[in-house]
């Protein structure tokens, strides 16, 4: 069967089946829907975290123990959790560490604009930018496989108004169901 999955929805499916074995999150449109379909997934453990770098350290912390762990978060999260994500972009880690960053372009939801690739760039880290749904569940596996051989955090950008699909070729454009 296919299923056209929302940018967020095509995220948590990522997240799934790169096996991150820990995600937190702090809730915030436009990032909220990642971990809520996260945890509708069978043996994951997600959680809500009281702030942003709750959700980073959390995440860190499966990281320095071995699990893929990954944060969520909606890009002015990203300076809550500035001093936990400057640390780890200099420590090093034990397994695969993605922080998403919902940017937020026009202020559909938030309170101002921030481009969190100048983050990104400040803490030496790489910053993926998937364009559709597609590539948004495809970079979830690539931004771990990135952490672990460099042995550093990853940064997700998303934005939000991701569309369900660009691509031409049909069979891009769909994700196999559950």
């Amino acid at each position: 069967m296919i299923k056209m999955l929302s940018g967020n929805e095509a995220v948590a499916r990522g997240m799934w089946e790169a096996g991150v074995a820990v995600a937190s999150a702090y809730p915030g449109t436009p990032s909220t829907e990642i971990l809520e379909n996260y945890a509708l997934f069978p043996n994951v453990y997600a959680e809500w975290a009281p702030n942003e770098k709750v959700a980073v350290d959390v995440a860190v912390g499966a990281a320095y123990a071995g699990r893929r762990g990954m944060a969520v978060m909606k890009h002015v999260g990203l300076n809550v959790a500035a001093d936990s994500f400057m640390y780890v972009s200099m420590t090093g880690l034990e397994a695969g560490l993605v922080i998403v960053t919902a940017d937020d372009p026009a202020m559909h939801s938030s309170q101002n604009e921030q481009d969190n690739r100048t983050f990104a760039k400040f803490g030496r880290v790489p910053c993926l930018e998937p364009s559709d749904s597609q590539e948004a569940k495809d970079m979830v596996s690539a931004a771990f496989e990135l952490s672990e051989r460099f042995d550093t955090p990853v940064l997700l950008r998303l934005t939000t108004r991701m569309p369900p699909q660009r691509s031409r070729n049909p069979s891009r454009a769909t994700l196999p169901s559950t």
